[in-house]
């Protein structure tokens, strides 16, 4: 019995051509995304859906991923000022990626068992709106390619508007105008720079911080916030970089 030449090697040549063509239209799909949401409201995100997602498949029908778009004029400026102090004040002059933070992180992360990230606001928002949560090496290079083509295409303000409007602010709490309802019970454009500080401080790990419930070192690190946004110059310093 003999039998035909080239089988295996067919099957595997059609199920790498299946395999590129998917992944070309993933990747086509993301860069339409962005040229989209360049101008549209974002309606949802990636990390919500994964988030309701997987609250369905561990059966807690409470959860509910709110969210609620408002434009950057609708967003108390101290908001914008206090995550650019918290979390990148490099955020108007880098092209996604801030190498010095980079370069710490790993030096840091060489002597710690304590990890320390180095995402700009643009890998933020990339990550959020497109990707999952994780630290693989694989998510973050889809993360620093993305973060790419959202840094050429959209403007620092657009941005900035749309890392505010899908940031996660605690349990099923995502964007400033949910979590300025939810914690404070007044829209987001009427936040003071206290309370703007307050959200910012939660930022690094809203599952665990709590804004409502602040600790001790939430506190502290609102406290800080407050300082680097007065340091930074307040609204000036929006005004100066075309983020208002």
């Amino acid at each position: 019995m003999r039998f035909r030449s080239g089988g295996k090697s067919g099957l595997f040549r059609r199920s790498a051509r299946w395999l590129l063509i998917g992944c070309g239209a993933i990747l086509a799909l993301w860069v339409a995304a962005i040229l989209l949401f360049s101008f549209v409201p974002v309606p949802f995100s990636a990390v919500m859906a994964e988030r309701q997602l997987g609250a369905w498949l561990r059966g807690d029908g409470g959860y509910v991923a709110h969210s609620r778009w408002v434009a950057m004029d609708d967003i108390a400026p101290s908001m914008a000022l206090a995550v650019i102090a918290a979390e990148d004040q490099k955020f108007p002059w880098h092209w996604g990626f801030d190498i010095e933070a980079i370069q710490a992180a790993a030096a840091h992360n060489e002597r710690s068992q304590r990890i320390r990230g180095a995402s700009t606001l643009s890998q933020q928002t990339a990550k959020n709106l497109l990707l999952w949560d994780g630290r693989s090496y694989f998510r973050k290079g889809l993360e620093a390619g993305l973060t790419l083509v959202m840094e050429t295409v959209w403007t620092k303000r657009r941005i900035l508007t749309v890392y505010l409007n899908v940031a996660e602010f605690g349990r099923g709490t995502f964007g400033v105008e949910a979590a300025s309802q939810r914690y404070f019970h007044k829209p987001a454009a009427r936040l003071t720079p206290s309370e703007a500080a307050l959200l910012a401080a939660v930022l690094p790990n809203p599952l665990h911080f709590r804004a409502e419930a602040p600790s001790r070192y939430v506190q502290m690190r609102q406290q800080w916030i407050l300082r680097q946004m007065r340091q930074m110059g307040g609204e000036q310093f929006l005004r100066e970089n075309h983020l208002r």
